[in-house]
């Protein structure tokens, strides 16, 4: 079978280092009896090492060529191959207990990692290649300016930690940035305090929405400076400046809110 072209639509950085894929898998520290599932196998530079501790795994691919190299060299009693967009992939259909792992495409990584974060309820952990920036965003502690919105809606949901930088001549074709390699661990239910989280998203999207604008403007739509006052947070703060916990705090506030302003219509 002829050599494969990376295709830069997909954002393939095929792994080519044996030093790195010991080190990923080790971190991983597969299990026989484990749920894994990878994202991207590509050229199957983590795929075959894990097979080699696992009884079998799933892999979700969207390159048809990939694909059939995949079905080529591995048996479906081993290998069970989901083929199309991880992005639209549910999954939580494959069970509970769930372990994660890619070297997830550069292009679509922060909405994948939303879409992932759906399903945290499913997932035992996660270990992530991703570029280096990103995960530094991931992260990252109230204060500076890689805090985001990124940040406050994973560390919500998960504990992370970085683990080790990759550099870019462990890649073929090699990327002009560095990666790193994240480990998530889905925060226990007891931990998660929002009321809505859908309600958390959209006051953390719209603090985020103009970082350099104060809390009394950017969230004017969604709860008045006097709350947040009451709740102990300066309006005169910007988004950055705001830990996890608050941005739950003002939240939850803006349910309770919502509910009052209901009960006195009806």
């Amino acid at each position: 079978m002829k050599a494969h072209v990376a295709r830069r639509r997909f954002g393939q950085n095929f792994l080519v280092s044996p030093g790195i894929v010991a080190k990923i898998v080790a971190a991983i520290a597969p299990q026989p009896g484990d749920i894994i599932v990878e994202i991207g196998p590509g050229l199957a530079a983590l795929t075959a090492p894990l097979l080699e501790q696992l009884a079998h795994l799933h892999v979700v691919e969207i390159d048809r060529d990939l694909i059939a190299r995949l079905r080529e060299r591995f048996p479906p009693e081993k290998l069970t191959i989901h083929e199309g967009d991880a992005l639209k992939f549910d999954f939580a259909a494959l069970g509970n207990g769930l372990r994660v792992v890619g070297n997830l495409p550069y292009n679509i990584s922060t909405p994948l990692l939303f879409h992932l974060a759906g399903c945290a309820a499913h997932v035992r952990d996660m270990h992530f290649m991703l570029q280096r920036e990103v995960v530094e965003r991931m992260v990252a502690a109230p204060g500076g300016g890689e805090y985001g919105r990124l940040s406050v809606m994973l560390q919500y949901r998960f504990d992370m930690e970085r683990l080790f930088l990759v550099p870019p001549g462990a890649f073929n074709p090699a990327p002009k940035v560095e990666s790193a390699v994240v480990r998530m661990a889905p925060r226990p239910a007891v931990e998660l305090q929002a009321r809505d989280e859908g309600m958390l998203a959209r006051v953390v999207a719209a603090a985020f929405s103009q970082r350099r604008k104060m809390l009394r403007n950017t969230l004017r739509d969604v709860v008045v400076e006097e709350e947040l006052a009451a709740l102990g947070i300066a309006p005169t703060r910007r988004a950055e400046e705001i830990a996890v916990g608050d941005y739950v705090r003002i939240a939850n506030r803006c349910v309770e809110l919502a509910a009052i302003s209901s009960s006195r219509r009806c």
